[in-house]
């Protein structure tokens, strides 16, 4: 949603649940075949139901899924894709492209599909990668500023983990939450209407 400003796929979203508000949206209620749609947009799913579930994702929000539609074209001809702060995929080999250009077999037409399946992902993972890297950067001088004995100890997938007084519990929930807003701006554009959800959770043990 936030690299096709797809604005209506970013409201049904804005919720900590993404794939709820797209089943409340366009799959009755259904989170299961909304979370199929969803990752077969990402991934180039189409075997059993995906194929069908991707069709009726991309009638209700077309922005988004012709975005990583082109990258996966993209990726088949044999060309590079960007993430949003302009890190480039890797080019496809020497092998593959002997593969692929060609008179188009069942062997190129499989390797070509699986190049843009790549690239389909990459931009979206990319993308990500360059908020988050964001994000850590803004919360490293935050914290320097606000909350000076707090370390920033770990980040994985959607987790950051900052070990800190619990005094100043508060004030680190409050800087995470500005950063991940902040970053999004930064990276994404001021009239982005993607929302960058991070709830903090304060526990004494994080192992």
């Amino acid at each position: 949603a936030a690299l096709a400003g797809d604005r209506r796929l970013a409201e049904v979203s804005a919720s900590t649940d993404l794939y709820q508000g797209i089943a409340a949206d366009a799959f009755g209620g259904d989170r299961a075949r909304a979370k199929i749609a969803m990752l077969s947009a990402m991934y180039g799913g189409t075997s059993g139901e995906a194929g069908a579930l991707l069709a009726m994702l991309r009638s209700r929000f077309p922005a988004a899924v012709d975005y990583v539609e082109q990258a996966a074209l993209a990726g088949q001809r044999g060309e590079l894709v960007r993430s949003r702060l302009g890190r480039t995929s890797p080019p496809p080999s020497e092998q593959w492209r002997a593969l692929t250009g060609g008179d188009g077999d069942t062997r190129a037409r499989q390797a070509s599909r699986d190049w843009g399946r790549f690239t389909r992902n990459f931009v979206v993972q990319a993308s990500a990668a360059d908020w988050t890297s964001v994000l850590l950067a803004l919360l490293r001088h935050r914290l320097a500023d606000h909350a000076p004995d707090a370390q920033l100890v770990f980040f994985q997938h959607d987790e950051v983990i900052v070990h800190c007084p619990a005094e100043q519990s508060a004030v680190v929930s409050e800087q995470l939450a500005a950063c991940a807003r902040e970053a999004g701006r930064l990276v994404f554009g001021a009239e982005c209407p993607v929302r960058f959800p991070m709830e903090a959770d304060v526990v004494d043990c994080y192992a």
